[in-house]
């Protein structure tokens, strides 16, 4: 995980915690109100518009939070997260990767995807910065690549929208990560989505090997 994807993930509790203890007479309604713990984390995530992690955090809240030190340190540290990054989760809701998912890239299937990317960045798919070449060209020496286990492609799903792409290059020994976002769908958080939900992917994929975000796969020309 990236120092940018902790700060947002911190950022993401801390501000759950923080509005939690600013409602928690509301907070506690809802836990004893709800059936069980899956209910109760369901109920605070609707109640403080946050995600489920922001929900989770709040269940396990315990009472030395509760004092008002600790709720001036949960605040500092919530504003000092603020200046740090410059979206929110309700800016890029997408960003907390919950509904974003990865399948493996279909060279039929998905060729108008890669066609649309090519289009938007102009180099080759494989990372090296070439110029673009012939799509199918370059979409059969992907399957080569991917056959003999040195790359792996997959496509961005939400909703069953495709939204972009994720390629992984071996290449000296490490996985060299890009994410692209179709146009449509940018400045809404999948790019952050993309990269935290593809890494236990690629680490299927590549186990034991290094993965390095070398740059990102969207530079319009």
């Amino acid at each position: 995980m990236t120092d940018h994807d902790r700060a947002a993930a911190r950022r993401e509790i801390a501000d759950a915690l923080s509005k939690a203890l600013d409602r928690r007479h509301e907070v506690l309604d809802a836990i004893v109100e709800a059936d069980d713990r899956a209910a109760a984390v369901q109920a605070i995530s609707a109640l403080l518009d946050t995600s489920p992690k922001g929900g989770e955090a709040v269940m396990t809240i315990s009472f030395d939070q509760l004092t008002r030190d600790s709720r001036r340190k949960i605040a500092d540290e919530l504003e000092d997260l603020n200046k740090q990054l410059t979206f929110t989760l309700g800016e890029r809701p997408a960003s907390s990767g919950e509904s974003l998912a990865l399948r493996t890239f279909s060279a039929d299937g998905d060729r108008d995807l890669f066609v649309a990317r090519t289009s938007d960045v102009g180099a080759t798919g494989d990372g090296s910065g070439a110029p673009a070449g012939n799509i199918d060209d370059e979409l059969n020496a992907a399957l080569r690549r991917v056959s003999n286990e040195d790359a792996v492609w997959f496509v961005a799903e939400e909703g069953g929208d495709k939204v972009g792409m994720v390629f992984g290059e071996l290449v000296g020994g490490e996985v060299n990560v890009r994410v692209w976002i179709h146009p449509d769908h940018r400045h809404r958080g999948f790019g952050t989505a993309a990269l935290r939900r593809c890494r236990s992917e690629m680490a299927a994929y590549f186990p034991a090997v290094p993965m390095v975000v070398r740059a990102p796969g969207a530079t319009p020309k």
